[in-house]
């Protein structure tokens, strides 16, 4: 875990999801979309490969407050950056 920033990478074959606790605002979007994903009582608790790779990114993408992000590893097209919010 990077410290200074609060960020956690999950990597897995076709997506890596990234985490900053310090931005999750708990709404849990991730473990209702996909729970064999992100499951708060398990370590670790995001398994990036224990779900197809598109539907992770869908779920990733309609994290609220910007805490997940996502980079494709599997040659996808798709990345989502977080920023910072104002």
């Amino acid at each position: 875990m990077n410290r200074s920033t609060g960020k956690k990478s999950y990597e897995g074959r076709s997506v890596t999801v990234t985490f900053e606790a310090g931005r999750c605002r708990h709404a849990a979007e991730c473990v209702r979309g996909l729970p064999e994903v992100f499951d708060t009582g398990r370590r670790p608790w995001i398994t990036p490969d224990a779900a197809d790779a598109e539907r992770l990114v869908d779920v990733v993408r309609r994290c609220p407050s910007g805490a997940l992000s996502y980079a494709r590893v599997d040659g996808g097209t798709t990345r989502r950056e977080t920023t910072e919010e104002t």
